[in-house]
């Protein structure tokens, strides 16, 4: 069995720098996130095992300070937990800032903003609360769906596939073609590397492990791009989570990983990966070994 890792994965910059100030705030005093600070269990766990509250609303923090995930927030969050007396940090991205304000430049000018992204995503809402009008796709029914306006702005969710964004934005094109439509690339540089990486990955692979947590949407985008070429793809969380069934002796093994994977659950799942080559080796040669003496 030989395994290989995508030439990009795991944790990106934004969410390093993210988890850093949770941890440094943590240190000099009582600390809450607002909502989770990224998609993934295993930071999740640290960060409670290190005494950080995580709440859902401003209203519920109780700690003299709150900090803003790494997706970001409205204007209206912002301004609810200063409302409170509280200590606001931002951890979120820098492009996620790219994104907020590109879509606030295509407000000001005058443009009808749609966002190519999960609706119900975190990162979607903060881009979209403190908007009167706005259209959020994510398929070819949703630009069906949507009524004709004299001006399209678009911008991405950052972890949405680049090209998904480029398919939406021809067919908003397409279907309104006596409108303008502008689009403003915000899928950040992090996924799109990821996204590549896995594309090549998956093409010379027979399995391809994702790592990410569950409601990592990037994570889900891995998977979704690896099944277009390798019919044997699991997404999995932890190396617990790995099962020896998925894998044949003369596999190839490829590994890739989302923007929230801490290196040390990828490490933690490559060393599982290589445990469990070995015993597949050892099977294999034992059973070659067993017909060759009946042969006899």
């Amino acid at each position: 069995m030989k395994i290989i890792r995508a030439e990009h994965l795991g944790m990106c910059f934004g969410v390093k720098d993210a988890v850093a100030l949770a941890f440094e705030t943590a240190e000099r005093g009582p600390l809450t996130i607002l909502g989770d600070l990224v998609h993934n269990e295993t930071v999740l766990a640290e960060l409670r095992a290190r005494r950080i509250h995580i709440e859902r609303e401003a209203a519920d923090v109780t700690t003299p300070t709150v900090m803003i995930t790494a997706h970001g927030a409205s204007g209206k969050v912002l301004a609810r937990a200063k409302s409170q007396g509280l200590i606001v940090l931002e951890a979120t991205c820098p492009l996620v800032h790219v994104a907020h304000r590109s879509l606030r430049k295509l407000v000001a000018e005058g443009f009808h903003p749609v966002i190519i992204g999960r609706s119900d995503h975190v990162e979607v809402r903060g881009m979209t609360e403190d908007l009167d009008e706005f259209d959020v796709v994510l398929s070819a029914a949703d630009v069906a769906g949507l009524r004709e306006r004299l001006r399209f702005g678009v911008v991405a969710q950052t972890t949405q596939p680049v090209e998904k964004a480029r398919q939406l934005v021809r067919l908003l094109r397409e279907r309104f073609s006596k409108s303008e439509v502008r689009f403003i690339d915000t899928v950040c540089q992090p996924t799109k590397q990821r996204q590549r990486a896995a594309n090549e990955l998956a093409q010379k692979c027979d399995v391809v492990v994702v790592i990410g947590g569950a409601h990592s949407n990037n994570t889900h985008e891995l998977v979704k791009t690896c099944s277009k070429y390798c019919s044997r793809v699991h997404h999995i969380q932890t190396a617990d989570d790995l099962r020896e069934e998925w894998l044949c002796a003369n596999d190839v093994v490829g590994i890739t990983a989302g923007t929230s994977t801490p290196d040390t659950v990828i490490e933690a799942i490559e060393q599982r990966l290589h445990q469990l080559a070995f015993i597949s080796n050892e099977t294999s040669s034992a059973k070659e070994n067993y017909e060759l003496q009946k042969m006899d």
